[in-house]
């Protein structure tokens, strides 16, 4: 029997699998489908750091109507509802999730400078949640600013969140940093348990018609999954007790048996979920089961990292010596 049980942060897993923050994970009927199909945790939909201070000033401009009336007319205030609204509805899901579900709940969060917004992962953690993951997503746009600033910040977040709350805490990442490995200690060093492995930034496109920037989601393929592969090996040996997470084009038990031979603890998966369903899941199991019985491995434990930077034969292949090698062998590809 393979023994598919592994630890990430700080968490028992039945298995490697993860279902990453997405709409499916946004709804307690299909948070509940995902737990039967075989999802080890759930990663709940983000709170961005927008929708705080969006409700913010909606509470401001509430409690401003009427201001200038006479006292006495008390019908010029509001009815104030807070249950459902904004931030707390992401409060809300977190508890009744952790209600419902055998599996550990993670809760995310989404903001890119200091601010109140960070006292919402302390509400989530009371609401059960049992980790963190925060997730730096933002597009350094501003030509004044240095990438030294820009890292600055980040860690800042990363350390007021860390002291807002007990439960471990992940950093989702993205691949564009001068030095990534360098800015990757750097997280581990502000308080993070563990990094996600990568962001996918989705780009705008243009409406020739009407010439409106447009919102546009595509969903990943098992390619993108090259990219969390090299640096989940270069990273592992480097941050030996820090849990590693692959995120970005996972779509199979292969290419979750890739991820964990660099190095990952666990795999998570949003856009296959997305295309085939929550069922999807259990194929992917089934998949690894026979992938790893196949090779003889015993355990999730006994296969990660065996093909990290450091444990890899040639661990070159995962930095630019195989820059030549890949384009040599796209030339050889075209004589032949």
């Amino acid at each position: 029997m393979t023994d598919l049980r592994t630890t990430y942060l700080g968490l028992r897993l039945h298995s490697p699998l993860v279902a990453s923050a997405s709409p499916l994970t946004g709804h307690l009927d299909s948070l509940l489908a995902l737990q039967e199909a075989g999802a080890a945790a759930v990663v709940l939909p983000s709170l961005f750091q927008e929708e705080v201070e969006n409700d913010s000033l909606q509470l401001h401009d509430r409690l401003e109507t009427g201001a200038l009336s006479f006292p006495e007319a008390t019908d010029f205030f509001p009815e104030l509802e807070f249950g459902d609204v904004g931030p707390w509805g992401h409060v809300k899901l977190t508890s009744a999730a952790k209600d419902m579900l055998r599996i550990p709940v993670i809760a995310s969060v989404n903001g890119i400078t200091p601010g109140g917004w960070v006292y919402y992962a302390q509400a989530m953690e009371q609401a059960g949640a049992d980790a963190i993951e925060l997730n730096l997503y933002a597009v350094a746009a501003d030509g004044t600013r240095s990438g030294a600033e820009v890292e600055a910040g980040y860690l800042e977040v990363v350390r007021r969140v860390r002291a807002a709350v007990d439960v471990p805490l992940a950093v989702k990442l993205s691949p564009f940093f001068s030095s990534t490995a360098h800015f990757a200690r750097r997280v581990t060093d502000a308080g993070a348990d563990g990094l996600v492995l990568f962001n996918r930034f989705y780009q705008p496109d243009i409406d020739l018609d009407t010439l409106d920037v447009l919102p546009r989601v595509a969903l990943s393929d098992p390619r993108e999954l090259r990219l969390p592969l090299r640096w989940l090996a270069i990273l592992r040996p480097q941050l030996t007790t820090t849990s590693l997470a692959a995120t970005t084009g996972v779509h199979s038990g292969l290419d979750a048996a890739k991820a964990l031979l660099v190095g990952a603890d666990v795999v998570m998966m949003t856009s296959a979920l997305l295309r085939h369903g929550p069922a999807h899941l259990a194929r992917v199991k089934a998949e690894l089961v026979g992938w790893l019985a196949e090779h003889e491995y015993a355990s999730v434990a006994q296969l990660r990292g065996s093909v990290s930077h450091r444990g890899a034969a040639d661990p070159t292949g995962f930095e630019r010596a195989n820059y030549l090698r890949t384009l040599a062998s796209y030339r050889r590809t075209l004589i032949t």
